[in-house]
């Protein structure tokens, strides 16, 4: 018997400013290392220079239809997702891997929700890593919903990067972090392949 890798399928949720560059080539990094990645487009081929641009797309498209096309797209796939998300992307992530039946995992970049806005605790099977800005404005607003997360739950990291860069690690914005970004993905590897154990064959 041999062992081969049992690699993750992970469903990556963009940022407010879209399904840019930096995000698909996050992708396509996670898929170098074998795993599956799907990065559903929630703004039609749209991206913006900035995020209040994108906030305003979002604002008159109407946040609630944008995150129903995310759960629209969680649907066309089977059981056993990771779910990662950007930021905005988190707003989806998080309440399908809190929710949906099946979540093997949960990849929370630059945002964290109250647990509570999707549930009275979160679920005991399913790992979670947070990543984050110490200086990050928005990041600044959910840290404490996402100190009580990786302290109540008992597979759960949060890990906190100095400096203020909101999407730090989307490599096509100025905000990119090149050091901070590494060290992300290679926690995030180390994540994926935690929880995707080995299967015989």
């Amino acid at each position: 018997m041999r062992e081969i890798a049992d690699m993750a399928e992970v469903l990556l949720y963009h940022h407010i400013q879209g399904l840019t560059d930096g995000v698909r080539a996050f992708a396509d990094d996670l898929r170098t290392a074998g795993h599956t990645v799907h990065t559903p487009d929630l703004f039609g081929g749209r991206t913006f220079g900035s995020i209040e641009e994108g906030f305003g797309f979002a604002r008159e498209t109407g946040f609630d239809a944008i995150r129903e096309r995310g759960a629209a797209a969680a649907e066309e796939l089977g059981a056993g997702l990771v779910y990662a998300g950007f930021s905005f992307g988190v707003t989806i992530a998080q309440r399908l891997a809190q929710t949906r039946p099946g979540a093997r995992g949960a990849l929370l970049l630059h945002s964290c929700l109250p647990v509570a806005e999707f549930g009275e605790a979160w679920p005991e099977a399913v790992p979670v890593q947070i990543h984050g800005k110490e200086g990050d404005e928005f990041f600044e607003e959910d840290l404490p919903a996402a100190r009580e997360l990786a302290g109540s739950a008992a597979a759960a990291e949060l890990f906190v990067y100095p400096g203020d860069q909101h999407l730090f690690a989307d490599s096509s914005l100025d905000a990119y972090d090149p050091e901070a970004s590494a060290l992300l993905r290679e926690r995030v590897r180390a994540f994926l392949a935690s929880v995707t154990p080995a299967a015989t064959a």
